[in-house]
């Protein structure tokens, strides 16, 4: 990459953009053109393409999507598919009107099918039916990529899909409704334990810090205990949706970020192609290899808070897929390997959560 060159990067406030974002300027990338929702609606045709024709942005980074947990993508089916294909369409479309060198779609492993093997490679994509929960979102993220492969191999463009893992890490969405499950699970034990402890003072530092559906910790105690209790979070115990079961792989997401640097600046599509076969599956996969268990993974939260309750999982509650491991093999081969473990980050999560 040209360090002259103008970057775009979508989606720069968000947990995944604002790690991109970070690890370009620590890398000496200073020359970035950056708007927020409230100054560039990537869901508006018109003013994305305004806007391309004139910033004229070398690369482009699209980190920018609706995204959430299980709650969240089951509840707002319709917003996830169309607001996810506005963003995608619009903004790949403005990169190859504009010229642009090369641009980084940054997708889910959602994308892969429910029964895919495990760990999962590229080649599984569109093999068999999607898990329910988040098929609408999936199948958004599954139009970007074949989008991107598409306009390479018509346009001879340069754009490069990511498939990262779940990620944590700074910036991350702690909103108890809407958060992926580690964050949420982090703010619920966290709370939890203050609960046991009789600790309002950080009980309302938190629900100031993020209100949960409006209220806020100068309200009473009551009101506060309602919203608790709603999310499963009481003084003897945190209830989790589920069995606990279910195996998932996490990366920490300013090693995402690396990655996706590395790949901007080493990996072109022509590097992607498989010889003497179909064009397809061009995408690579970002994670550790590594899975915990959902029950698992809260004794690991409740350890590094140092929450001593219990936990009561949910059985009524969708588990979502029980399994979701990538086959990062082709990123090792491309040069690429992660450092950071899972117990390491949570550790790391919860100290930025503590001073945020």
């Amino acid at each position: 990459m040209d360090k002259n060159e103008i970057i775009y990067v979508a989606g720069h406030t968000g947990l995944v953009g604002s790690a991109i974002l970070k690890n370009l300027q620590l890398k000496g990338y200073v020359n970035f053109v950056l708007r927020d929702i409230s100054e560039l609606d990537l869901r508006n045709q018109q003013a994305v393409f305004d806007f391309f024709e004139k910033e004229k942005p070398g690369y482009v980074i699209l980190a920018a999507a609706k995204v959430g947990g299980i709650v969240a993508n089951n509840t707002y089916r319709g917003q996830f598919i169309y607001e996810n294909l506005q963003i995608q369409n619009n903004v790949i479309h403005a990169s190859w009107l504009n010229g642009v060198k090369k641009l980084l779609f940054l997708g889910s492993t959602c994308i892969y099918p429910c029964d895919a093997p495990q760990p999962m490679p590229e080649n599984c994509l569109l093999t068999s039916p999607l898990e329910y929960t988040n098929e609408p979102y999936a199948i958004a993220k599954i139009a970007g990529i074949k989008m991107c492969e598409s306009y390479n191999i018509q346009y001879g463009t340069n754009f490069i899909s990511v498939m990262p893992t779940n990620l944590y890490g700074p910036n991350d969405n702690f909103d108890l409704e809407k958060s992926h499950v580690l964050p949420a699970l982090l703010r619920k034990i966290f709370l939890a334990k203050n609960l046991m402890n009789n600790n309002w003072d950080a009980i309302r530092k938190d629900f100031n810090h993020l209100p949960v559906e409006g209220i806020s910790g100068r309200d009473s105690e009551d009101f506060i205990l309602t919203k608790l209790t709603k999310y499963g979070i009481n003084k003897n115990c945190v209830e989790i949706w589920g069995t606990g079961k279910p195996m998932r792989e996490f990366l920490w997401s300013e090693e995402m970020a690396d990655a996706c640097v590395y790949i901007m600046e080493n990996v072109d599509f022509k590097d992607l192609i498989p010889k003497g076969k179909e064009i397809r599956n061009t995408h690579i996969n970002i994670g550790t290899g590594k899975e915990i268990s959902i029950a698992d993974l809260a004794k690991l939260i409740a350890k590094t808070v140092g929450y001593e309750g219990n936990f009561v999982f949910n059985a009524d509650k969708p588990d979502g897929t029980m399994r979701k491991l990538t086959d990062p093999s082709q990123l090792h081969r491309l040069g690429w390997k992660h450092q950071i473990e899972i117990e390491e980050g949570v550790a790391k999560l919860y100290e930025w959560y503590l001073k945020k």
